[in-house]
């Protein structure tokens, strides 16, 4: 595994680069202080990168909003500001966590484990099938999802998120049952990770996400794919 680290402080590049390297020995470490990002992480192809929000000239969701642009590799961004205003806007760019400084490094390099596993791992293939629902078709052997026949590309975490959503259509999905089975059990209450990539699921398939007729809310509980309409 290569990380990529992003940050203009070479105090806090170097030490969460030895910290990384102390937990991951076989990892490759390559560091750049966001002046040339995009450079070097087209010159390095990294398998996950670690992006500071305050960068000179320059900030790291300027960076994101770039790397979205070329690539899903997975992202977490680290920032000393706190703010769930921040948390929310780097989640909606497309980052996969956030970590606030000051963390301790094995708290770091599990969330890093953690991005990595959600990234490179699907739903199992049960039993294949296909799921419809007027325009929409899932192939659950292919991992394929269509809308209108036109193909809909899903990041891991939305296609993990429609999947359970859809094989259970009809049943409500707790908020601390979705976190676990997609983001893991550390991840019970962190409710913006799962607003967010419903909001983001209902963009990309719902005919009008602002009024959603697949993926429903159930307020203070959690949400449903509706049960589809049989012919």
């Amino acid at each position: 595994m290569k990380v990529l680290i992003v940050d203009d402080d070479p105090d806090v590049v170097e030490a969460i680069a030895l910290a990384y390297k102390l937990e991951s020995p076989a990892s490759e470490v390559v560091t750049d202080d966001g002046e040339h990002v995009l450079a070097t992480f087209k010159r390095e192809n990294p398998t996950v990168m670690l992006l500071d929000i305050a960068l000179a000239g320059t900030d790291g969701f300027e960076v994101l909003r770039k790397i979205r642009e070329i690539s899903d590799i997975p992202v977490l961004m680290i920032s000393a500001r706190g703010e769930e205003v921040d948390k929310v806007r780097g989640l909606e760019l497309g980052a996969d966590d956030y970590i606030t400084k000051p963390f301790g490094y094995a708290e770091l390099s599990a969330r890093i484990r953690a991005v990595m596993r959600r990234a490179q791992s699907l739903p199992p293939v049960v039993g294949g099938g296909v799921f419809e629902d007027g325009p929409l078709h899932i192939n659950y052997s292919t991992h394929q999802v269509s809308v209108s026949g036109q193909a809909v590309k899903l990041t891991p975490i939305e296609y993990k998120l429609l999947y359970q959503l859809t094989r259970s259509a009809g049943m409500v999905l707790q908020h601390d049952q979705l976190l676990t089975k997609i983001w893991g059990p550390e991840y019970l209450g962190e409710l913006d990770y799962l607003r967010i990539y419903i909001r983001r699921l209902r963009e990309k398939v719902e005919p009008d996400p602002q009024h959603p007729q697949y993926i429903l809310t159930e307020r203070g509980l959690g949400y449903k794919f509706a049960e589809p309409v049989g012919d």
